[in-house]
């Protein structure tokens, strides 16, 4: 599987190396990161989040060495949609002492075959890849690795053509961050691109990244694995997965909330906690869930949502990115004054009305590349600033 011009070094893929994994599951090809401890995915049998779980968005290898040469086999699980135009491969991004230097991907890998219309899918075995960087610079430095976000990916082995060792600690705070599909890395164009880890870079901190495509439910197993994971800086971002799954109503909503953030403050009394509402996203602004897909875009070849809900159903209890801010801002003030580390932002502040009309939401729900880029610099801009509820006063 591997080239021979190198004298090659067989690292064992262990924890020390590897950074925004929760749990390492050992499988028959090697080890399988997880982003939800597995007592956490034991209390939920939902086939989407034992699917997202397992995309390592955010997570990388991270180890110092003076390699000239990286290999690292992998298997990946790779979605295909019926009707629905072909994915393109995960992409591996690798940085060098902080710097994005090469990104490549990796062919072959198993396929689950997913039908939106009847919400079924096949799995189908492939073979395992190599993803291969060539030519580093000489001299010892520090390299990340990148898994792709959207991508189930499977450690077989790494190899380097000279020793590697854990990178020291450098110092940096921990962000715990959950979300919906967006904070997942929906439609980025690489791992490293992801609107988190974006503002991760720009904040100077290490990301673990929660974002759970649609699955950011309020989930207490969630809350108690936020609770239970170190962390020096938090974010929850609400709001777009309890909409488009119609999952509550507002009396539920309010107490969910209050639960989630009790859970989290059990383990975090004092940690910087940042309440983040959902962007705009003007098909659910004001009219409720279910969100649905537009099977006559499909048949098309193009991939959009719809709501589905009635706006009149407001009155009734249903929920809409409205109500969902409205009850946010009020929950946050309430308890800020017994929590002064609570802190609140309307995601319209991220991604808004003018932003809607220069940069669409391309199927109506996630945003592109362009976007995410533009929602990572506005967070990393609000939270870590010096008066920001993220802002670094150790210095």
């Amino acid at each position: 599987m591997h080239t021979t011009e190198h004298h090659w070094i067989t690292t064992p893929i262990t924890a020390d190396i590897l950074r925004g994994a929760l749990d390492l599951e050992r499988t028959a090809h090697g080890l399988l990161p997880h982003r939800l401890p597995a007592w956490a995915r034991a209390q939920c049998a939902d086939g989407q989040l034992a699917m997202v779980e397992a995309q390592p968005s955010g997570v990388r290898l991270v180890f110092r060495t003076r390699a000239t040469a990286v290999e690292l086999d992998t298997l990946p699980t790779k979605r295909v949609y019926a009707g629905a135009p072909p994915r393109p491969d995960g992409v591996y991004d690798l940085l060098i002492d902080g710097r994005l230097t090469a990104q490549s991907t990796v062919t072959g890998g198993n396929t689950l075959a997913i039908d939106m219309a009847t919400g079924t899918a096949e799995s189908h075995p492939g073979p395992a890849g190599t993803v291969r960087f060539a030519d580093l610079p000489d001299g010892v430095k520090d390299i990340e690795i990148w898994l792709p976000h959207n991508e189930t990916t499977e450690l077989v082995a790494l190899r380097t053509d000279a020793p590697v060792e854990p990178v020291p600690d450098r110092g940096r705070r921990v962000w715990l961050h959950h979300g919906s599909s967006i904070s997942h890395g929906s439609d980025a164009a690489s791992p490293t691109a992801i609107w988190p880890a974006l503002a991760a870079s720009l904040g100077g901190v290490e990301l673990i990244n929660l974002g759970l495509g649609g699955s950011a439910l309020l989930d207490p197993f969630t809350a108690r694995t936020m609770r239970d994971t170190p962390a020096d800086l938090i974010s929850v971002k609400i709001g777009i997965n309890l909409v488009n799954a119609d999952l509550m109503r507002l009396r539920a909503f309010g107490p969910a909330v209050h639960g989630f953030l009790d859970t989290i403050r059990e383990g975090h009394p004092t940690t910087p906690l940042l309440v983040v509402s959902a962007i705009l996203c003007p098909i659910h602004e004001d009219t409720p869930g279910p969100a649905s897909f537009d099977f006559s875009a499909l048949s098309a070849g193009r991939l959009r949502f719809l709501a589905t809900g009635d706006p009149a159903e407001r009155a009734a209890g249903k929920l809409t990115l409205g109500v969902i801010r409205e009850e946010l801002s009020r929950i946050v003030e309430q308890r800020a004054a017994d929590d002064p580390h609570l802190h609140y932002l309307d995601g319209r502040e991220l991604y808004g009305e003018a932003d809607a009309v220069e940069l669409p939401l391309p199927d109506e729900l996630h945003p592109d590349a362009a976007t995410h880029r533009r929602i990572g610099e506005r967070f990393a801009t609000l939270a870590f600033a010096a008066d920001g509820p993220f802002a670094d006063h150790s210095a």
